[in-house]
Formats: C-alpha cells, structure tokens, sequence
C-alpha cells in the first residue's frame, strides 16, 4: 500500500504519529494498524446507527386508514365505497390488523337493555315526554335521525318509514312505534317537524321528537349518533325491543321489506339473527 492510496485524513494522522516522540516510537506499520483499528470503530459506530434511524421511521405517522361510518368492521388503506351499504368510507385513525377481506362480524345485536336517557323531549305536537319512559320502555321501535332542512338522505329515510307504514299496517302505533330524532333541534321546533311529517303522511305510531339541544345532544351520544355537523349524520336506523333486550343497527335506506323482516325478528326476540342478518341496500 502506498502513501498515495490514503486518504487525506488518514495522511494526516500517520503524520502526526511520526512526528511524535513517544516512548514506544510507534512504526508505520503500527501506526497503520492504529488506523484501521479507528476507522472500524467509526465504521461500528456508523453501523449501531441504522437500527437508530429504523426505530424512528417506525414511529412515524401512522397510515391513513378508513372506515364505513354505518358498519365500522369495514375498512381499508384507501377511500373508496363500502361493500355492505355503499357509503363512502371516512378517513379514521389506523388500527392494528387492518384488512377488507375478511371482515369480523358487525356486534349489533345485543342480549342486554341499551342504555338511553330519559331525557325530557318534546314531539310534534308539542307534548312534553320522557323519551325512555313514554317512547322506549317495554316497546319495539325503530329510530332514524333527521333534520327538517335536509335535501338529502332526509327525505328518502322518512320514505322508507312511510313505507313501512304501509306495509305494517295496524302493526305500527301498536306493535312497533316510528321514531325519527331530529339532528337539528335548535331549528326542528316541533311545528317544523309537523309540517315535515306530513309530506310523508306520517300517520298514528310514528313520532317526531326535538327539544332543548343539551337534551337531544345526550340523547345522540347514546344513540351513537351525535355528530359535529348536522349534515355528517348517516342513514342508520337502530330497531329495538326493549322488553326484550334486543338491538341491532342497520342500513336505513334498505329495501322495506328487508327492514319490516327484520323488525319482525327483533319483536320476536331474536337476538342472534339480529346480530348477524343485517338489512342491505
């Protein structure tokens, strides 16, 4: 190896232990193996670094992650639609094990009573109600959230209630009660809801419900329904029976004899085929 083979740096140190008068008068040979032995330090150094830089990208930012608002075990990496409803997927936190092939079973149905306040409410005819006591307790119901000023999903969702009117018949108002909680109370007085109502025929059985917004906005959160924006709730509708213990949530855009069937199994008590039969578009 010739001197002109070194680097600059390396030149630079054989110099200085040259130069150097120590009591071991350290050759070229040794000064060179001193070298080496520096440079591989600085080369271990440089290799115990990368794990270093690895653990900090692993704690990087997590990925982008996206879920179906209606049935959160849908999800993916990228936007797109859900397979169950159609909606389109909302940007959510990632989480562990996130997959779309095999998505787990929707936990919807319940053997045990759901936990709803017994807010004060008002309906559209102005009463003033317990909403457990005078609209839940004991009953079957079906719930869909809306607001009077709505241009879309609105109106299709009072449809389907005014639907299942029909197709129910006299089993509305006595089997199972309409229940349609508005999103908007500070708005929805309850002559609004009156007026709204009525463009669907909403007839005995099905009732509006609004009152003060700190109530309602209990009420929601319960429900699973509270949203920031009036205009980010989504087209669920929660069927009930209360007596029994028996919920489940489903697509309130539905076919409507896909909702009354499933109506008609929650009435029965059907837990189990509530939890896994859900209605789809």
């Amino acid at each position: 190896m010739t001197t002109r083979s070194l680097s600059p740096a390396v030149l630079r140190i054989l110099q200085i232990l040259k130069s150097s008068e120590t009591a071991f008068r350290i050759n070229k040979i040794g000064a060179l193996v001193v070298v080496l032995m520096m440079l591989n330090a600085v080369g271990v150094r440089a290799q115990t670094a990368v794990p270093t830089a690895h653990r900090s990208a692993s704690h990087a930012a997590p990925a982008k992650a996206y879920a179906c608002p209606m049935h959160p075990e849908v999800k993916s990496r990228k936007p797109g639609k859900c397979p169950k409803c159609k909606m389109d997927l909302r940007l959510t936190k990632a989480e562990a094990n996130l997959t779309t092939e095999k998505p787990a079973e929707p936990a919807s149905g319940s053997n045990r009573k759901m936990a709803i306040p017994d807010v004060e409410v008002l309906d559209q005819d102005g009463n003033e109600l317990h909403f457990y006591r005078d609209l839940i307790k004991d009953k079957t119901v079906a719930i869909n959230f809306i607001f009077t000023n709505c241009t879309t999903i609105c109106p299709p969702l009072a449809a389907t209630f005014a639907r299942l009117q029909k197709e129910m018949g006299d089993k509305i108002g006595k089997d199972v009660h309409l229940i349609s909680i508005s999103v908007d109370p500070l708005t929805d007085t309850p002559e609004r809801l009156k007026a709204w109502g009525a463009k669907f025929k909403a007839g005995p059985g099905w009732t509006f419900v609004t009152g003060e917004k700190q109530e309602i906005d209990k009420l929601l959160n319960a429900l699973g329904a509270a949203v920031s924006k009036r205009e980010d709730h989504t087209p669920a509708m929660i069927i009930g029976n209360d007596a029994k213990g028996v919920w489940t949530r489903t697509y309130g855009l539905a076919k409507t004899g896909q909702i009354a069937g499933l109506i008609t199994e929650v009435m029965a008590g059907k837990v189990e085929s509530a939890a896994t039969e859900e209605a789809k578009p």
